[in-house]
């Protein structure tokens, strides 16, 4: 393969539990070259998911299954986070330690945090070592644009918890509104072929798709959004073919309003074919 040099240290953190495109942006995210990636949190899923007492556990146990497929060279730490939203108390779990000594640890290249979900194990890493948000950059898949942050699952999902994060006057978020992710798209054709045909990590990830159990509204129609790969485009890969909005006032924000579709896709495709 040609040699890529990392860009970044990445932490990772989703309700792995949930729907099952968080495990591609998982397997994409650890297949890439330019990620060292250094940690791995597992959230609470939304209720409408079923009972969420365990769902982080179990979030925690399908990303080590992952990993135990992917086989990296230096695999990440996983640690699960706690089955109740954010409430304001300071809570010590392992996913807020992991990410707090992730973020401390020493290195050459910028600290990314890339989450997909709510934002519940951020905002307890932030209440326990609030020095640290001035030490990495949290990309988050979530939210809205417009501002009707209460209708995107990942906001409402701990409303608390965003709202603490997002307020915080020392931390540089990158954000993927819905208004942006849910435009990463394939088709469901395209889709199974892609990972039927990906190996023994794309078998394990068509596999997912086949047996999680999902609420009626994530059920599948003829395509499939991947927007939790959609922040590849800012750790793996580039965001030149992408378009953003950056505010100047505190807290610093960057706002992506169109990414690079097929870039992404592309390259996770290429990557699981690689790995036959």
């Amino acid at each position: 393969m040609i040699a890529v040099e990392p860009r970044c240290r990445l932490i990772l953190d989703n309700d792995w539990a949930g729907d099952p495109d968080g495990l591609l942006g998982l397997a994409h995210h650890a297949l890439s070259p330019a990620n060292e990636l250094v940690a791995i949190t597992s959230s609470l899923t939304n209720p409408m998911f079923g009972p969420p007492e365990g769902m982080a556990k179990l979030g925690a146990d399908l990303a080590e299954d992952l990993l135990s497929v992917l086989k990296p060279h230096e695999p990440a730490s996983v640690h699960a986070g706690p089955d109740a939203p954010f409430d304001g108390q300071a809570r010590e779990t392992a996913a807020a330690r992991a990410i707090i000594s992730a973020v401390k640890a020493p290195g050459h290249t910028r600290v990314i945090l890339v989450c997909a979900g709510p934002l519940t194990n951020v905002a307890d890493a932030l209440l326990l070592q609030p020095d640290i948000a001035s030490m990495f950059t949290l990309v988050w898949v979530g939210g809205s644009a417009r501002g009707d942050d209460e209708e995107e699952y990942n906001y409402f999902t701990d409303a608390a918890a965003a709202r603490f994060v997002l307020d915080n006057q020392e931390l540089a978020v990158w954000q993927f509104p819905s208004e942006t992710y849910r435009k990463v798209v394939i088709s469901v054709a395209e889709l199974d072929y892609s990972l039927r045909n990906g190996g023994p990590v794309g078998t394990w990830l068509w596999e997912r798709f086949n047996s999680l159990e999902v609420p009626d509204f994530v059920k599948f129609g003829p395509l499939w959004c991947l927007g939790d790969n959609a922040p590849l485009i800012v750790t793996a890969l580039d965001d030149i073919t992408c378009t953003y909005e950056e505010t100047s006032a505190v807290p610093y924000r960057r706002i992506y309003t169109s990414v690079d579709t097929r870039l992404i896709i592309s390259d996770f495709f290429a990557r699981l074919s690689m790995r036959k």
